[in-house]
């Protein structure tokens, strides 16, 4: 029997260790807060010796993935440890964000989604000191149309970062953003050249459309190309210091490339907001 008792205490100790924490101290938690009367959950990633004030980066998943998911896959918890930042991941309803007519549960059900985030993201910034003026969001697939969305009806985030999306609203009172496109020309999903594709049946804007598109929002200078190996780079500065960059993965699949994190992290920390 005291073998037995020994054995559960172990068990539940390990348990516990492997669990997220529910507080905002360094390390992983999980936090569930009620909007419009649905509870809905995000994940947190706080490295050790964070500045104060400091950079929050929002991954968003792509359809059919997770807060949980995410964490795992895209690598920004690493970059958090080396660049010192705060990582938050939102957790979609049914795996999707409704990012207009797309995708999934989400849109169905006409979930709000830039509430949620918005919500998400004033939940963090109560209980951590975070510089306001150095909010970002990332996004992959859907959940790079959703951090469009979010540029497109808030003014939270200095710089946006969609990878393998697509800015599906029309988007009438965009806020000034920068913005980092990354897409490749062999996705299936959400085709480069805007003509329907596995995950949206119709025609869409291209990835050069949509920066020609926040180019103007910005009020940029005419882009500068580059060419290196099978990246092509399309770069235009623009007035307070903001910047509309495309990059073109020549054979690229609907990925996440491997150099997308630490890309989009250098590019978000060398465009921060400006202070009201």
């Amino acid at each position: 029997m005291w073998a037995r008792r020994v054995a559960l205490v172990v068990a539940l100790v390990l348990v516990a260790a492997c669990a997220p924490a529910t507080g905002f101290a360094p390390g992983v938690s999980a936090h569930t807060i009620r909007v419009g009367g649905v509870d809905r959950d995000y994940r947190l990633y706080v490295p050790d010796g964070l500045p104060k004030p400091a950079p929050l980066v929002v991954m968003l998943h792509g359809w059919t993935g997770s807060a949980k998911q995410a964490q795992r896959k895209y690598g920004w918890d690493e970059q958090a440890d080396s660049a010192k930042f705060v990582v938050a991941y939102p957790d979609g309803v049914g795996g999707s964000w409704n990012a207009d007519w797309c995708c999934g549960q989400a849109r169905k059900d006409n979930v709000d989604d830039v509430g949620f985030i918005t919500a998400a993201v004033r939940n963090i910034t109560e209980k951590l000191d975070i510089d306001t003026t150095r909010i970002y969001a990332a996004g992959i697939s859907n959940g790079g149309m959703m951090a469009y969305k979010l540029a497109c009806n808030t003014g939270l985030f200095a710089a946006i970062g969609p990878d393998a999306a697509t800015q599906l609203a029309t988007c009438p009172a965009p806020h000034p953003t920068s913005v980092l496109h990354i897409h490749g020309t062999d996705d299936r999903l959400v085709r480069y050249d805007g003509q329907p594709g596995t995950a949206l049946p119709i025609a869409t804007m291209t990835p050069p459309d949509v920066s020609a598109f926040w180019r103007n929002v910005d009020r940029c200078g005419s882009p500068a190309t580059t060419v290196d190996g099978d990246l092509t780079t399309s770069v235009a500065s623009c007035p307070n210091g903001r910047s509309v960059e495309l990059i073109t993965v020549a054979g690229g699949k609907h990925d996440w490339p491997s150099f997308a994190t630490e890309r989009m992290w250098d590019f978000f920390a060398a465009h921060p907001g400006r202070r009201a």
